[in-house]
């Protein structure tokens, strides 16, 4: 019985997850209207209906009343949450909001599987984060003008990345962290915002040699703090993020060329200056030489992916706690294993229309700024997931990067939200400018018109 039980709750989960992915692509080939509101709220109900499934699976094998009140609280989060949204803001981006939703519930329910004591923080955080985040599109529009702070991000970037490296705790070979009172602050996830909205400010508010410089120079020092606390992952980034704002900024094809040239020069460089980065180096590249020792995270990693093929073995089925800090940077690998390989590359597919939600609407921005700033945040966003999966599945050398929403950890998990509501702020503001735009227009061709002299005038 509990096998045809997990077989069935299997193949439902995959379903769903199709259905949400074939849903997501079809709402963001439409225009605006009834048809997108519709297939935006059947993304919702499968939401709820996958959400419910899961925990049903993780109840029915622990017999745990655990799952049940988690599963009652997440439950009221998913339904309060987008109703705030819906009271506070007339316009915002649903499709936007519900792939947060999911990844949400995916990495809940993760979680819920690994480790509870983690769940439950997580959970905690998300909340807190969701809640607090509600308030940045208010901000954005009504109260501070970003443009005019780009000096004060920049300082501010410089000053945190600074204290790490004064101050930071050292983990797997990088300063990355910052202790208060029990509590670990990771300040890299929040500079990444600081320092688009920073480098924005100086393409943008003067458009020419001198903003790129001194954008070039904010670009520098924070990459310079970054090397020297041993965080590559996150100096790779900024540096991502920088060079396809000044692409975006200045036309120019050759600062792209330049850059991957100098990306390219910098990973040689760092392979022969710092210990840890050979260390990821030697286990990408032969993982099976030292399978006990260097090799042990990527070859479970391996395991896991392979073991759960493409339908999975099902919740509490696989063996995912052997993968090495599983939680944080390997949590798409158990979700590999126990959920199977389809729904993991359904996961990336919200990932990826996320990031094309995002770049859409940096494309259709009138400002400048606000196009730097969708420019920036979406390459950020997409090299996160790019970094934590290729890491993943040895596509790419593992650099402790974690993947947004789903994966364990409060900073990464207060970031997202931040960067996922600054995108709703944008929402919220070109939706007041196409409204504004479309009133003109009415008035234009209501305006009476009159005859002259040269015929008719309005």
């Amino acid at each position: 019985m509990g096998s045809l039980f997990s077989t069935f709750t299997k193949i439902v989960c995959m379903v769903l997850m199709l259905l949400y992915c074939y849903s997501l692509f079809r709402n963001l080939s439409l225009d605006y209207g009834d048809g997108k509101r519709r297939l935006a709220k059947f993304l919702y109900q499968i939401l709820l209906f996958l959400h419910f499934l899961c925990h049903g699976v993780l109840f029915f094998h622990t017999k745990d009343f655990f799952y049940l009140i988690m599963y009652g609280a997440e439950l009221a989060f998913l339904v309060l949450y987008p109703f705030l949204w819906k009271k506070i803001y007339p316009t915002f981006s649903e499709t936007l909001l519900y792939n947060q939703c999911i990844l949400l519930a995916l990495g809940w329910i993760m979680l819920e599987r690994l480790n509870t004591d983690k769940a439950m923080k997580q959970f905690a955080i998300s909340v807190a984060a969701s809640l607090l985040a509600l308030l940045i599109p208010y901000i954005i529009d009504k109260i501070w003008d970003f443009q005019k702070g780009r000096i004060a991000f920049a300082v501010l970037g410089i000053f945190l990345l600074s204290l790490v490296l004064i101050v930071g705790r050292v983990s797997f070979g990088a300063k990355m962290s910052l202790n208060f009172f029990g509590f670990s602050f990771q300040a890299s996830e929040f500079v990444k915002i600081s320092f688009v909205f920073s480098v924005a400010g100086f393409l943008s508010e003067e458009q020419n040699q001198r903003g790129l410089y001194k954008a070039a120079i904010v670009a520098m020092l924070h990459g310079i703090v970054l090397v020297l606390c041993k965080d590559l992952g996150s100096a790779l980034i900024l540096f991502m993020a920088f060079l396809f704002m000044l692409y975006v900024a200045s036309s120019q094809f050759l600062y792209l060329a330049l850059g991957f040239g100098l990306s390219a020069l910098a990973g040689f460089v760092s392979y022969h200056l710092f210990s840890h980065v050979r260390t990821r180096v030697f286990a990408f590249l032969d993982p099976w030489k030292d399978i006990a020792g260097k090799g042990y995270q990527i070859t479970q990693s391996l395991f896991a992916i392979g073991t759960g093929g493409f339908l999975g073995l099902g919740l509490f089925q696989g063996l995912p706690n052997k993968i090495p800090i599983v939680e944080n940077d390997f949590i798409f690998s158990a979700l590999s294993e126990e959920m199977g390989g389809i729904v993991a590359i359904c996961v990336i597919l919200v990932c990826l229309s996320c990031f094309m939600q995002m770049m859409m609407m940096g494309m259709d921005m009138e400002s400048l700024f606000y196009k730097l700033i969708c420019i920036g945040l979406s390459v950020i966003y997409v090299m996160q997931v790019f970094l934590t999966i290729g890491g993943a599945i040895k596509f790419i050398p593992s650099t402790g990067v974690t993947l947004p929403f789903v994966s364990y950890g409060g900073s990464s998990m207060i970031s997202s939200c931040i960067l996922f509501a600054i995108f709703q702020a944008l929402f919220v503001i070109q939706g007041k400018e196409d409204a504004m735009d479309e009133e003109e227009e009415e008035d234009e061709q209501q305006a009476p018109k009159r005859k002259g002299r040269r015929g008719i005038y309005e």
